[in-house]
């Protein structure tokens, strides 16, 4: 019924940026929270930023001041600005939304969660 699509990922230069986007396909009454993780072979996945609905955002701490979370509503997407990258930002970025589906008289269904499949970003040093 919905589904979330990276893409912006690739490979880049320690110090460089990349520009990161995430789109919502679907039958869509509105999208909520959005948030991007970070997977790391042998790691757990790590949340790494987050925007709610009214705009507020907050970032795991190894990215404050370099990554910013921003979103278009009219677009359902999300995009996460890399800059100044480090070789430890190294991963898969996986894209994840809170999602109210919109249901057969024009309202909400109820609110669910889905994941994209995620996008490579590697840093070179």
């Amino acid at each position: 019924q919905v589904q979330l699509v990276e893409s912006g990922g690739g490979l880049v230069q320690a110090g460089g940026s990349l520009r990161l986007s995430c789109s919502a396909s679907g039958r869509i009454y509105s999208v909520n929270t959005m948030r991007w993780y970070r997977q790391v072979a042998g790691k757990p996945r790590e949340l790494v930023a987050t925007i709610s609905y009214e705009g507020v955002t907050s970032y795991t701490d190894s990215v404050k001041g370099r990554f910013t979370i921003s979103r278009d509503d009219a677009k359902f997407a999300s995009y996460l600005q890399m800059d100044s990258v480090q070789h430890e930002d190294t991963g898969g970025y996986i894209c994840n939304a809170d999602i109210d589906l919109l249901d057969m008289m024009g309202g909400s269904q109820g609110e669910y969660t889905y994941w994209g499949q995620g996008t490579q970003v590697t840093v070179s040093s």
